[in-house]
C-alpha cells in the first residue's frame, strides 16, 4: 500500500485498519475467519464493478476469500483510483 500511497498514513477507523490521505479514507481492510474485508467506500466499488463481480459484496465493501490468491493489481488499481477521489476535493 505505502508504494502506492506513500503519503497515505495508517489509522484505526470503525476498529478496523485503514489509510487515510489528506484526512479522508482511501481504504479499509480486515480479516475475517474465511475472508478479508475490503472496504473503498462505496464509489470505490462501484468504479469497479466488474472487475469485483465475481466476490461477495456489499454497499462500500468486498469480502476476497482466503483461500484464493488476494487480487493484488485489483486492489492497487483501486486505491490509485481511490487517490484520485480524494485529490480532486
Amino acid at each position: 500500500m505505502k508504494n502506492v500511497a506513500p503519503d497515505a498514513y495508517e489509522i484505526i477507523s470503525y476498529g478496523i485498519p485503514a489509510y487515510k490521505l489528506n484526512g479522508k479514507a482511501l481504504v479499509y481492510f480486515a480479516g475475517y475467519k474465511n475472508h478479508v474485508g475490503f472496504y473503498a467506500t462505496p464509489i470505490g466499488h462501484i468504479e469497479f464493478t466488474e472487475e469485483l463481480a465475481k466476490y461477495k459484496k456489499g454497499k462500500g465493501s468486498v469480502q476476497f476469500p482466503i483461500n484464493e490468491p488476494m487480487p493484488l493489481d485489483l486492489i492497487t488499481k483501486i486505491v490509485k483510483f481511490r487517490i484520485s477521489e480524494v485529490l480532486k476535493k
